[in-house]
């Protein structure tokens, strides 16, 4: 029996994913799962120790799931991962431009190419992912069907690439979290660092403006804010925040503090070193200075 370490990551060989896993734990065994589900089930009963897990993108916004699965899982983030995202237009051997007629991928990605499948004329087909629609692709080997995949997916089922980079957006970026049944806290040695955390606030006047007063008075950078319902409930919003800091930080403390005070229910997710990605897209001091001051 192999000790080699496996880490899971939703989708087919050679997606997107599974490129960040290789990325960023090139020893690791890559462990496709068909569901996001899986992942975490994978996770928590111990066939896996750590899950890739795609939570946004910069042009299609949120993956969707995550935020409902987290909250109620045992896991913890222990890091996150930026991944360029790259999508090569696909097509068995023999196929060319002119043939082309249709094209397959996962709905995001043919959302994030529509310029070169309105150039080509082509038809959209929607595909369960990536990686998936170039394996079908493959295994049907008709040359007017092409996909949009990632170049892994493209080595892997043996497609030529019959245009490369083809994504509407060149900052087109997936950002990932590493999920861990282990509760791995980055130290507090002044190194960046994210802590992420769900909450849900009290049922009273302008909470959610007093639960996150703190982190304004503290001067505490909220990077991320989002809110989504609990299942079945309109009235119940629980709120996903990732926050520059670490709790043991004193302007850290005193904001969650007061967060805690107007909260119903919290839960720290992952204190974790935020990625030297970061710095890529962090906004430019001159567009903040460009800003109208609204206190005139």
């Amino acid at each position: 029996m192999s000790d080699q370490k496996k880490i899971v990551f939703q989708g087919e060989v050679g997606a997107n994913s599974h490129m960040a896993c290789r990325n960023v734990y090139p020893d690791y065994e890559a462990i496709p799962c068909a569901t996001f589900e899986d992942c975490f089930q994978a996770l928590e009963s111990g066939e896996a120790d750590l899950g890739m897990i795609p939570v946004e993108n910069s042009v299609a916004g949120r993956v969707a799931d995550i935020h409902h699965l987290l909250p109620q899982s045992s896991l913890n983030i222990i890091g996150e991962f930026f991944l360029p995202i790259r999508f090569q237009l696909v097509a068995p051997k023999g196929a060319t431009l002119d043939g082309l007629k249709t094209v397959q991928s996962h709905v995001m990605a043919l959302g994030q190419c529509r310029k070169i499948i309105r150039e080509l004329g082509l038809a959209p087909v929607v595909g369960a992912d990536t990686a998936g629609s170039a394996r079908q692709i493959a295994e049907r080997g008709d040359i007017s069907a092409a996909a949009l995949a990632p170049e892994m997916a493209a080595e892997v089922y043996g497609l030529d690439i019959l245009r490369r980079n083809v994504e509407d957006e060149a900052h087109n970026t997936t950002r990932f979290l590493i999920l861990s049944r282990e509760k791995l806290t980055a130290a507090n040695n002044g190194q960046p660092v994210i802590t992420t955390f769900i909450f849900r606030v009290r049922n009273v006047p302008a909470a959610l403006y007093k639960a996150l007063g703190g982190f304004a008075t503290n001067g505490v950078n909220m990077t991320k804010l989002e809110s989504y319902q609990l299942e079945g409930q309109f009235f119940a919003s629980m709120f996903y925040a990732d926050v520059e800091g670490h709790p043991e930080d004193r302007s850290v403390a005193l904001a969650l503090e007061e967060l805690e005070f107007f909260s119903a229910e919290f839960k720290l997710l992952g204190v974790y070193r935020a990625s030297p990605f970061r710095e890529k897209i962090r906004e430019p001091e001159a567009n903040r200075a460009l800003r109208p001051n609204p206190a005139g």
